[in-house]
């Protein structure tokens, strides 16, 4: 595989610094151009985060003097100096919509960790492992942008990425019909810190805006189908959520009920998640997880701060399957939501996109 040169929108951020961190030494990818609001343009990278570096790992070397370049302003000029470029701006989604089309139209493609293009309909929305085929959209998109090589393709809600993984395999074997989950979310979802968010020490809100909402909704694009020049969303599984912000800083918990057309064993629902591999792991892309779906037997697993970083934060922790009085399983499930479900799920998607030709 070639070296790509890539660059990194909103690189100050919780996500973008994470997407700092995980660029550092990857084999494929070579950083090459940092962008960020025009408060940071024309400073270093390390003068631009200061303080606010929130990362466990130190800011990598090669990056640190790099100097940030105007998301906005700079665009022709990130644009000819990359093969693409990772979004993760904090702005309004109608802002973020006609950024991200702006980069894509000046023929650099787009691995957006943003949820504004989500909806549109020839935009794809992709866990690498279970609809990859979804990029088949993109000569449909860029038909409408007029673009030769420029397309936006996006990553699903964090908390999504904790039990859609372990509901999409199920589907096909034995249909799965409602699904009620109630996710218990970290801290660092609302790109926050203990130090920064000290009223969540001790405490729980039960509340977070639009997450519900993306929750029942998002699923139903990963199930749909590609129909000509847009991507038609399932009419089912039927999907409620309930949201919650919980004092952890890092990795998104998923309590799942599941109702199924024909209700398996739960013999045969663990053999299916052992024996799960999608895309990424037949094609041994770099940050795939080599196990991507994980079931713990015992009672008090998994546990947030024990599996999150399972496989790199890149897997899927799955445990306390059994049958329900309403429905007819109930399980949890867990995963890193910095790493599996933003920064780490876009560089897959990104990997993905190369190895089928798109950023050629």
């Amino acid at each position: 595989m070639k070296k790509y040169k890539v660059g990194i929108i909103g690189a100050t951020g919780m996500v973008g610094q994470r997407f700092a961190t995980l660029l550092e030494n990857h084999p494929w990818f070579e950083v090459t151009a940092l962008a960020a609001s025009a408060r940071s343009a024309g400073k270093t990278y390390k003068e631009a985060v200061g303080s606010r570096w929130c990362m466990d790992k130190e800011m990598p070397a090669n990056m640190a003097d790099m100097i940030i370049m105007s998301a906005s302003d700079d665009i022709e000029k990130i644009a000819s100096s990359v093969d693409f470029v990772f979004c993760a701006v904090d702005m309004k989604k109608d802002e973020i919509k006609a950024l991200e089309e702006a980069y894509a139209k000046a023929e650099c493609p787009v691995v957006s960790n943003n949820s504004a293009h989500r909806f549109t309909p020839d935009v794809p929305m992709i866990i690498p492992e279970l609809n990859p085929h979804h990029a088949d959209i993109i000569p449909a998109q860029r038909k409408r942008l007029g673009t030769k090589r420029g397309f936006v393709a996006v990553k699903s809600n964090c908390s999504l990425q904790s039990y859609v993984p372990a509901l999409f395999p199920l589907d096909k074997k034995f249909g799965v019909k409602e699904v009620l989950v109630r996710t218990y979310q970290a801290i660092s979802g609302a790109g926050k810190t203990f130090d920064t968010w000290p009223e969540m020490v001790d405490n729980v809100i039960p509340f977070i805006g639009g997450e519900e909402e993306k929750s029942e909704k998002e699923p139903l694009k990963i199930w749909g189908k590609v129909e000509g020049d847009e991507i038609v969303t399932a009419d089912s599984p039927k999907f409620t959520a309930q949201c919650i912000r919980v004092p952890v800083s890092n990795g998104h918990l998923g309590a799942v009920f599941v109702r199924f057309e024909n209700k398996p064993s739960k013999e045969e629902m663990i053999e299916i998640w052992k024996n799960f591999k999608g895309y990424p792991q037949e094609q041994k892309l770099p940050s795939a997880p080599v196990n991507f779906l994980n079931y713990f037997e015992e009672d008090n697993m998994p546990q947030t701060k024990l599996q999150r970083e399972l496989e790199g934060g890149m897997a899927v922790s799955i445990g306390r399957l059994r049958e329900d009085t309403q429905y007819d399983y109930k399980f949890v499930c867990l995963s890193h939501n910095t790493l599996r479900g933003a920064a780490g799920g876009a560089v897959l998607l990104a990997e993905q996109l190369c190895a089928q030709g798109y950023m050629d």
